[in-house]
């Protein structure tokens, strides 16, 4: 496993690389667009002065994921193949500052070796509305979307307002990013081209994200599925599963593989990555798992052109407005945070997020959960979030 996480991080070494048009020290802070400390990512929008003062920018960092042979200790060099060990977390080069000890227990900060601090950048530039949107935080709503919503909402604002499928077709044409490819199938109908995500650093396996992109480029996502499809389907599905494993020894066993509802993009693709990895948009909300949709359209051959499908709007989106001018979608969260507002503060509960330790918000669901004495006095008042 170790030889294949080492040749994973070739994938993004090339000779045919470009070098991009911007200075990634010359970005400069506009404001945070998310703050994510699960996930210890940062999303920041800016600007590249020297290029523009207007074109926005987004930058994403990210913690890279620990990898097993970056943990082990007592390695020595090889000399005739390795002139240098491989770097640890534990090699004579750790930097350790104590914060306490407590009996058997001891927290520290830790700074590691140089090599192991690298940072995942992620850059898109120029940025869109549409991009901004997408990563940042702002209040969800779930649309269920029919048959003829779709026809009547849906699909007249994606046909003028996606995004540019330019960089997908220099993927499918061998214009782009030829040298992270790593599975192909030419077929026109049926064939496809299996890359790494940019979520992806290229290197753990234990976090491998990678997207089969269709060669057809006349299915936009999930609602123009048919049984016609089921061949190129099935063949993604198997073929992925056989690249996947010779090249990185995933059972195939251990992999999700499923479709976006709504996609980021309008060009058939499937996500992979193993059921360990809590990857992103994986949400019930969000995810068709392939098999699923195989399953779907083999019992109904037009399942999704008949199917009512649920999916997540953002504050912000274009799409949202539309919606909310025919279903009113936003009308139970107004209504809620007016009765919010007529509530004293004594009355108000306390609200809670991930980030707080467990024991302070078992102490506020026990607030929340507990009756007043006079149950007339105030009633329990739902707290939006994000």
């Amino acid at each position: 496993m170790p030889e294949q996480v080492e040749s994973t991080s070739k994938l993004n070494v090339s000779s045919e690389i470009k070098s991009p048009s911007y200075d990634l020290t010359k970005f400069r802070l506009k404001r945070i667009l998310n703050n994510n400390s699960k996930c210890k990512s940062i999303t920041l929008l800016g600007t590249f002065p020297d290029l523009s003062e207007t074109d926005a920018a987004i930058v994403v960092f990210e913690k890279n994921a620990y990898r097993e042979s970056d943990v082990a200790t007592g390695v020595s060099a090889n000399k005739e193949s390795e002139p240098e060990p491989k770097p640890s977390y534990f090699s004579t080069d750790l930097q350790v500052r104590t914060d306490f000890i407590n009996n058997i227990y001891a927290s520290f900060q830790c700074v590691p070796t140089q090599q192991l601090c690298a940072v995942k950048g992620t850059v898109i530039y120029p940025a869109t509305d549409k991009h901004i949107e997408k990563y940042s935080i702002c209040q969800k709503y779930i649309i269920n979307e029919t048959p003829d919503l779709y026809k009547s909402v849906t699909l007249p604002y994606i046909s003028t307002s996606q995004f540019s499928l330019d960089w997908v077709y220099n993927i499918l044409e061998h214009k782009q990013e030829t040298e992270r490819i790593v599975f192909e199938d030419t077929d026109p109908e049926n064939g496809f081209i299996l890359l790494p995500d940019l979520k992806w650093d290229g290197r753990n396996v234990d976090n491998l994200y990678l997207l089969g992109i269709v060669r057809k480029r006349d299915i936009k996502s999930l609602r123009d599925l048919n049984a016609s499809h089921l061949p190129l389907l099935q063949n993604l599905r198997q073929s992925a599963k056989q690249a996947i494993q010779q090249r990185y020894g995933l059972n195939p066993t251990q992999l999700r593989m499923y479709f976006h509802y709504q996609p980021s993009f309008y060009h058939l693709h499937v996500h992979i990555n193993p059921i360990r990895n809590d990857a992103p948009g994986i949400w019930c909300e969000k995810s068709h798992m392939l098999d699923t949709v195989i399953n779907n359209l083999e019992l109904v051959p037009d399942y999704y052109q008949r199917a009512s499908l649920p999916f997540v709007l953002y504050e912000g989106n274009k799409l949202l407005d539309l919606y909310d001018e025919q279903l009113e979608v936003r009308t139970v969260s107004t209504q809620q945070a007016n009765e919010a507002d007529d509530v004293g503060p004594e009355e108000a509960p306390e609200a809670f997020t991930d980030e707080e330790p467990e024991e302070a918000r078992q102490c506020k669901r026990i607030k929340l959960s507990t009756p007043e004495k006079d149950s007339n006095e105030a009633e329990l008042v739902a707290t939006p979030c994000a």
